[in-house]
C-alpha cells in the first residue's frame, strides 16, 4: 500500500532549490492489484501500465533495470494500480503508483529497511523522477520517494535531503492544516511551464529569490520548530505573495477567498503542488473558525496543532 503525499511548504521553490517539507498523508492510498473484473478503473489503469511498461524499457540500465517479463505477465492478467487518490489534485496519484511499480518489479531495489544514507535518497530520488517524467514530462522523483519511504521528508536543496520528524499532534490543537477542494483538475506541466516563462523576468526573479523563498524556507523552519506565532506570521506573507505573482496558478474563483483570509486572518491559503486546480492548502490557528467562513467549501483537516 502506498499512500498520498502533501508538500507542505516549497511549491515552485523546490525547482529553485529552496526548502521544501513534504508528508505522507494516509487518507489516500493506492496499491497494485490483479483482477478479471472488467471496469472502466480497472481497464484504464492497465492500458496505462502497458505504456509505463514500453516507457520502462527505454530506462538508463545504469540507473535501474526492471523485471519487465513478470511486469508484462501481469498485464495480461490484469494488473491495475487501485488507487483512491484523485489524479491532478497536487497529492501524489503518480508518485504512488511509480513507488508500487518500482518496489515490485525493479531489480536490486534499495529498501527502506536499509540505512538510507544520503546516497540511496538521492539514488531513489534519481530513479523516481525519470520514472515518473512519463507522466509530467519532468519530475523531481520527491512524490515517489515520500510514497515509498511513508515518511515526511526535508528537502535541503536538490541534492540534500533527508527523512525528519514532524511535531506531535496534540488532542486538544485548534489549529489545522487543512485541504480545501477546488472542483477541477490541474495540470502540473503548463504551469510549470508558466512558472518558468515569468522567470525570464528580472521583476520576478528578484522576488521569488528575495521575498517568495525567504518566506517559505522560514515556514519550513518555523514548523519543524513548532514556533507557531512566526509560522502564522510567514504564512501570512507568503499567501499575500502567492496572490499577487500565481494568479494563474489559482482557480479564478478562489482570489476573492484567498484575499479574505488574509484581510480577516481567519485563515491563510498556499497553493499544494503545482496548482491550477486540485486542491488548495489551507492553515488556520483555529480551524472552528475557518470551518465558519469557508462553510461553502468542504475542507479536509490534514494535521493539527
Amino acid at each position: 500500500m502506498f499512500y498520498a503525499k502533501i508538500l507542505l511548504f516549497g511549491e515552485y521553490g523546490i525547482i529553485k532549490d529552496a526548502k521544501g517539507l513534504s508528508i505522507p498523508y494516509n487518507f489516500y492510498k493506492g496499491a497494485l492489484k490483479i483482477t478479471d473484473t472488467d471496469t472502466d478503473q480497472a481497464r484504464h489503469s492497465n492500458n496505462k501500465l502497458n505504456e509505463f511498461a514500453d516507457y520502462l524499457q527505454e530506462l538508463d540500465a545504469d540507473l535501474v533495470k526492471f523485471n519487465l517479463k513478470q511486469f508484462r505477465t501481469d498485464l495480461a492478467n490484469g494488473l491495475y494500480f487501485d488507487s483512491s487518490i484523485p489524479q491532478g489534485y497536487g497529492i501524489g496519484s503518480s508518485g504512488a503508483l511509480v513507488a508500487a511499480i518500482y518496489d515490485r518489479y525493479a531489480h536490486d531495489k534499495i529498501t527502506i529497511l536499509e540505512n538510507l544514507t544520503r546516497d540511496k535518497l538521492l539514488s531513489l530520488k534519481k530513479i523516481f523522477g525519470q520514472m515518473e517524467s512519463f507522466f509530467h514530462g519532468k519530475s523531481s522523483g520527491l512524490d515517489p520517494l515520500n510514497s515509498f519511504l511513508s515518511l515526511p521528508i526535508l528537502i535541503h536543496s536538490k541534492d540534500n535531503l533527508e527523512p525528519t520528524g514532524i511535531p506531535s499532534q496534540p488532542q486538544s490543537g485548534n489549529g489545522a492544516v487543512f485541504l480545501l477542494d477546488s472542483g477541477m483538475m490541474g495540470e502540473t506541466a503548463p504551469m510549470v511551464n508558466k512558472f518558468m516563462q515569468n522567470m525570464e523576468s528580472p521583476v520576478f526573479r528578484k522576488m521569488i529569490k528575495e521575498q517568495f523563498i525567504s518566506y517559505s524556507d522560514n515556514c519550513v523552519d518555523h514548523f519543524l520548530s513548532g514556533d507557531i506565532k512566526s509560522l502564522f506570521g510567514d504564512l501570512r506573507r507568503l499567501s499575500k505573495i502567492v496572490l499577487t505573482h500565481f494568479k494563474p496558478m489559482i482557480p479564478k474563483k478562489f482570489h476573492s477567498l484567498w484575499k479574505k483570509g488574509i484581510d480577516t486572518n481567519a485563515y491563510y491559503l498556499k497553493l499544494c503542488g503545482s496548482g491550477g486546480g486540485g486542491y488548495i492548502l489551507g492553515f488556520t490557528q483555529d480551524i472552528a473558525k475557518a470551518q465558519s467562513v469557508l462553510k461553502e467549501h468542504r475542507l479536509e483537516v490534514v494535521y493539527t496543532f
